[in-house]
């Protein structure tokens, strides 16, 4: 199989194809595996239909989703910013500096945050809220540019934060409110678990290795925390002490069990046990047609030839997020480890479906080719990041609520 090259791309782009697809099967590690849970502790299950491959029949079988289409796109990003911090690829990269001098722990802890972990991308409120060389992000330079950003003229969100113009984006904490711009996502993947069975259980339980019994008498302690001494207990309102439960302490022992009370409808419900699949199947879409909407005007004036290099660059781009996202592999939480070999990529167009091979290191490489080739018609690809400083406020805001969140916990 050919490994793809940039002129094969650039036609690709230009309208020769749709879309790039590939369909990786993978199967879980462990009997059992345990999906996301959503609101009410729910799985996403659902049927859908799938074809039979020996008799060509369509079949209908119970799913489960394992991992998001926002999932899978922020598991991307971050594969892109591993690949970035490790010298792999260049690209541009918008954070703002916690960290500061490293006088305030708390602070210095969070450090720098880049628009690739933020979840709003470079429109996070987090980026609204920074300065730009003493003055609001959003009022000058770059950051002004983006408040005329939309799908006819996307250069300046390409300069900022091109992976937003892949995966999506929505400026709606900008000056225009809900009124801002909107860029669709380009770049779909998700990954399903097919032929599920039914919950299974999940037993919960700890063994005290201090053999603490919960037959002491525990108070809420004078001034937070939990004493066993009359004498340092807090007082109620009826002047007795205020007890409190070895559970609250953290130790003891807990009663092996399959159930749990929900803490919103104090009802008892049973553990979520996981579930076993057949196989799971990653999806993976990148639509060329997106790519194909968006304008790079420079300096007022549309042309055909920098369109096409940009939205090169943001297919290699994309595909770069693929592939460095193989490298770091598919451990989508506890006991959800999946594994499988990458399925062939396929540029998909007007009924014919070519394939290519590609890998981390080929993609890198694709990127820089892409890149230099629209650098050279003029278009803006910084290679250091733009490093933001936030407000005074929203530092104090952070601070003040770590500290509450500290005091709660320790029951100050």
């Amino acid at each position: 199989m050919r490994t793809l090259d940039l002129k094969t791309l650039k036609n690709a782009v230009a309208g020769e194809y749709a879309a790039i697809r590939r369909v990786t099967r993978m199967e879980a590690l462990g009997e059992k595996i345990f999906p996301p849970t959503y609101e009410g502790g729910e799985y996403a299950t659902e049927q859908r239909n799938v074809l039979n491959p020996e008799d060509k029949t369509v079949q209908t079988v119970e799913t489960v989703l394992l991992d998001s289409v926002q999932s899978q796109a922020n598991r991307m990003e971050l594969a892109l910013l591993r690949a970035y911090d490790s010298g792999r690829l260049k690209m541009p990269l918008l954070a703002v500096n916690f960290a500061g001098d490293g006088s305030d722990p708390i602070l210095s802890e969070i450090g720098r945050l880049t628009a690739l972990e933020a979840p709003h991308r470079m429109c996070d409120a987090i980026f609204r809220d920074a300065l730009y060389e003493g003055q609001p992000f959003r009022t000058v330079g770059p950051g002004e540019r983006l408040n005329a950003a939309k799908p006819a003229n996307a250069t300046a969100v390409f300069e900022l934060c091109p992976t937003a113009l892949i995966f999506g984006f929505w400026d709606s904490t900008g000056p225009r409110g809900g009124l801002g711009a909107k860029v669709q996502r380009a770049l779909v993947s998700e990954i399903v678990g097919y032929r599920t069975t039914k919950d299974g259980k999940r037993p919960a339980s700890r063994i005290d290795p201090l053999g603490i019994a919960d037959n002491v008498d525990i108070y809420a302690k004078q001034g937070g925390g939990w004493t066993c001494k009359l004498d340092e207990a807090q007082t109620g309102a009826d002047g007795q002490p205020v007890k409190s439960k070895l559970t609250k302490t953290n130790h003891g022992n807990v009663t092996p069990s399959l159930i749990h009370e929900d803490k919103e409808t104090k009802k008892w419900v049973l553990n979520h046990g996981g579930v076993t699949v057949a196989y799971a199947e990653q999806q993976t879409v990148f639509s060329l047609a997106a790519l194909r909407r968006l304008r790079f005007p420079l300096n007022g004036a549309i042309e055909p030839e920098t369109d096409l290099a940009a939205r090169t660059v943001l297919a290699a781009l994309g595909l770069a997020a693929v592939c460095f996202l193989d490298e770091d592999g598919y451990d989508l939480r506890s006991r959800c480890l999946l594994d499988g070999k990458p399925g062939a990529m396929a540029f998909v167009g007007r009924g014919e479906v070519q394939e290519f091979g590609l890998d981390a290191g080929a993609s890198a490489g694709l990127l820089a080719e892409a890149v230099a080739e629209a650098k050279g018609l003029g278009l803006p690809w910084p290679e250091e990041p733009l490093v933001l400083t936030p407000f005074p406020a929203l530092c104090d805001l952070i601070v003040k609520s770590r500290k509450l969140a500290m005091a709660k916990s320790t029951g100050e």
